[in-house]
This record gives structure tokens, sequence and C-alpha cells, in this order.
């Protein structure tokens, strides 16, 4: 999975924090365009969830309706490409809106992944947290909110999950220091990159099994809310990326992406009708939003005659 992840990194440059007054932009991308093969019993849901797209807007990309019937053989054309948000030097960065898990090692990002995280009325929480527990084949301790919610539901209430295939946490925790929730796998795979969970942190099952062993005791992390993201790559170029605002948080997305512009000094070299369309689709993928050299030249005239 990593390799397809980082089939078109666009700057394998270290990332590590450095202190510095003016406000800088994220540099990197991950993901990029493919061409995946349809295995039996697949779906648009289940392919969206594995690569971090959209069902809807894989189903557009390919001509398909959206509740189009696969056929195994069948060659679809991904794009999962996503702007990281920023650096830490080793430990984990999820950004909610974006549904996406970004894990850094020795200075430099080391893999994403896609991930399912709580539904709007049980939302994940933001913040800073550590890693404070690591268990394989993990036992499911039923909250008592979640089992209230079973029995309002008149559902059969369960206090334990013991390990196994019925286990919702799938076959590795990572237990973190904010409350009642942690990073897990799932038998549910495509609940990933969806927002279905009670808060928790969700990991498709090779995703979890490649990131696990990399994970230890007290590792740092944090947990972000930025459904807006912009991004100027060390050539140059200029990517926008837009998701819902599903917790109602983020403010107004056009006054956001104005102001990351003004602060990095780059608000001539935005082609801003190509950022106007980003912003209302919301696809949730980088998208390119660069000015070209006349468009520059137009928006430097239009701001000295206003």
């Amino acid at each position: 999975m990593k390799s397809r992840i980082f089939s078109c990194l666009l700057a394998a440059v270290s990332i590590a924090a450095a202190a510095n007054d003016t406000p800088r932009l994220p540099d990197i991308l991950t993901g990029g365009e493919f061409t995946y093969t349809v295995q039996k019993d697949d779906s648009l849901g289940k392919i969206g969830s594995r690569f971090g797209v959209d069902a809807a807007l894989l189903a557009r990309l390919n001509g398909l309706e959206s509740n189009a019937r696969l056929q195994p053989g069948q060659e679809l054309r991904v794009e999962n490409r996503h702007i990281v948000p920023e650096g830490l030097s080793t430990g984990i960065l999820i950004n909610l809106p974006q549904r996406m898990l970004f894990f850094f090692k020795d200075e430099a990002l080391f893999a994403s992944y896609p991930v399912g995280l709580g539904r709007p009325d049980w939302p994940t929480p933001t913040g800073k947290f550590t890693v404070l527990t690591l268990e394989e084949n993990p036992t499911w301790d039923v909250p008592l909110s979640i089992q209230e919610e079973m029995r309002r539901e008149g559902k059969e209430v369960v206090t334990r999950v013991p390990p196994g295939p019925d286990n919702p946490l799938g076959k590795y925790w990572l237990g973190l220091s904010l409350p009642s929730i942690g990073i897990h796998g799932t038998i549910a795979p495509t609940s990933v990159y969806r927002f279905q969970s009670h808060g928790c942190i969700r990991l498709h099952p090779d995703d979890i099994f490649e990131l696990f062993p990399h994970i230890s005791v007290n590792l740092a992390g944090k947990i972000i809310y930025q459904p807006v993201l912009l991004a100027q790559l060390p050539g140059g170029r200029i990517f926008l990326e837009a998701h819902p605002d599903v917790y109602k948080r983020g403010g107004n997305p056009l006054k956001r992406v104005q102001h990351l512009a003004a602060e990095a000094g780059i608000t001539e070299m935005i082609a801003w009708e190509k950022a106007a369309q980003v912003l209302k689709q919301k696809e949730g993928l980088a998208r390119e939003v660069g000015a070209s050299q006349v468009e520059q030249n137009r928006e430097k005239q239009e701001t000295e005659h206003e």
C-alpha cells in the first residue's frame, strides 16, 4: 500500500519543523494518479475506502453511475493526491476533514493512510496526544456510552468482545492519551475514509499491519481540523485541497484561502477562478490552482486599479 500512496510523491525533502517568523505553506503532496484493476467483490465504495477517495468522485472520474456494478478485470482511473498539512520530526498527524493519517519518522514523511473517523454526532476530538498502549489481538471493553446506545436502539447490550473475527478493533490497537479513543484496525474496511465510528480512528487492516511495528509507547502525535489546505511546492506549483466541513468548525473557506495566500505572499500567483471551483466542488483532492504569467499580470493590474 505504501508504494501506491507514494507513487507520485512530489517533494522528497526533509520536513523538520524550523522556527521561522514567515508563515510557511505546506510543500509536500502524497498520493497520485494510477490505474487499478478491479478484483472480485470490489465496489466503488470499497476501492474508495482503500485509496482515500470518495466513491462518488471515483465514479465521475471513470464515467460511471454512482451505483455501478464493477466487473473483475475492469480498469479504473484512481486519483488520491493529498496535501500533507504540516511536518513532524517523528510522530502521527491526523487531519479530520481530510480523513488522512500521516506518519513521520526521522524528520521525514514515512507513510500516509486513509482513516475512518467519528460520525458528526460522535466526533473524533482534536488535540495533542501520546501513544499509551500497544496491543495485538485486543479485547474490546465496550464503553458505557456505546452500551447505552445499544440499549436505546433495542440491540443486545455487549460489554466485552474477545479477540477474533467479530471484534470491531481488528487485530491491532493503539491506545491514546485522548479520552476514550484509539487508533485501530477494523473488520469493516469499507468504513475507512468515512465518518462512521464512535470517535476512534480506523485503519484498513493492511495499513495498521504495516504501521504497527513502527509505533512505540510515548510516541507523540496530534489531531487537527483543517477542511481547506493550500500548498506551494519547492518548484513553485500551487495546490488547493477542499473537504466538506463535516463537524462545522472550518469557517468561510474562501476567506481562509485568501488569508493563507496573503500570509505567504502568493495572492497574485493563484488563479482564483480555479480556486473557487475547487472550493465549490470539495472533492477532497489536491488540485493545481497556480496562475499562468498572463493571469498573474491581469490579477496585478486589477489589484492596482482597485
